[in-house]
């Protein structure tokens, strides 16, 4: 779609998709219908982040494209972090539905903000040795990058995976001490500040040092929060544990959509950037598997290490595989 339609027209139609699956959450109670409601919004999401990075790569220079992928990435926590507070007052006052208005206001502003944002210049279509116009398909993507995506792909892989673990974890470990609710969303809640307020820095570092300088930090530093997530014993030890998992999350902003434009063809651009998105959303449904059958089959404390070990693996494949010099 992004290739096809261009990423202003993908962008504007899966913020518009999304908000017809949030008003069914509005308008229909019946579980059938809000599950298609959730089913469209999550398509929409996978459209919608792939035309916006396919966007700022070609919109942004080399030189500042790690910043700028750090910042989408940083407001995107931002928002996050302000969504929950934003549907929480609006539900105070009409009850649950307002967590959904909440939400269709926020989409139906991001459509108009992507309807008017500038088209990018239209690139010439690659020709053949003959003269012909050749056809991009995901499969020749795959085909003729495949490098990338087997070896820094398999690190975005595993970034991923912690990633997404890193959401359960702390939740989890909060219950295995026996913290009630609310300690545990504080302590949530300040490793997520700690996240917001790093990620411009490491933008800036990325373009001045290299990719490697944060992606590999980023690794190491969350391999050590969940390597000593299991030996805290009390709330005040979670909560450091938790702000160092924040920290290396937080400077690890942009760094899976900076390398993925660091790598992509100038030509079939949207169609790497798909499969590049493929491998992260392997890792997301692979870590939280993870997780949980070996806590269920072990305990939570091997299934945490087992995910500290992925993050290891990961700073392993980054440093080893990222190219030392600046992209340009």
């Amino acid at each position: 779609m992004t290739a096809k339609w261009g990423e202003r027209k993908a962008m504007t139609a899966a913020a518009a998709w999304a908000a017809l699956g949030m008003g069914l959450g509005i308008f229909d109670s019946q579980l059938g219908i809000f599950a298609i409601g959730v089913l469209m919004i999550g398509m929409a999401g996978s459209v919608f982040n792939l035309a916006r990075q396919s966007y700022l790569a070609e919109a942004v220079p080399p030189e500042f494209r790690a910043r700028a992928m750090s910042t989408l990435g940083g407001v995107a926590r931002i928002g996050v972090f302000i969504g929950p507070f934003a549907a929480a007052g609006v539900m105070s006052l009409i009850g649950i539905t307002g967590a959904y208005w909440v939400g269709l206001g926020a989409l139906i502003a991001a459509m108009v903000i992507s309807l008017r944002i500038p088209d990018l210049e239209v690139r010439s279509p690659p020709r053949a040795a003959d003269g012909t116009t050749r056809k991009i398909t995901m499969a020749g993507i795959a085909r003729n990058h495949w490098r990338p995506l087997a070896t820094v792909g398999l690190g975005v892989f595993c970034i991923a995976a912690v990633r997404a673990s890193r959401q359960v974890v702390i939740p989890l470990w909060a219950d295995n001490l026996g913290l009630d609710a609310t300690t545990a969303s504080l302590i949530y809640g300040l490793s997520g500040a700690i996240d917001m307020l790093v990620f411009y820095p490491a933008g800036k570092v990325m373009d001045r040092r290299g990719r490697v300088w944060v992606a590999v930090p980023c690794m190491l530093i969350m391999a050590v929060a969940l390597g000593l997530m299991p030996l805290a014993s009390g709330g005040t030890t979670l909560l450091l544990a938790a702000m160092l998992l924040g920290l290396g999350n937080g400077i690890g902003s942009g760094i899976v959509m900076t390398l993925g434009a660091d790598h992509s063809p100038e030509h079939g651009r949207p169609q790497f950037l798909g499969l590049w998105r493929l491998m992260a959303d392997g890792g997301v449904m692979a870590g939280p598997v993870l997780l949980s059958a070996l806590a269920a089959t072990l305990s939570l404390a091997v299934g945490i290490w087992a995910v500290a070990g992925i993050s290891l693996l990961g700073a392993v494949l980054f440093g080893y595989f990222i190219p030392r010099s600046r992209p340009r």
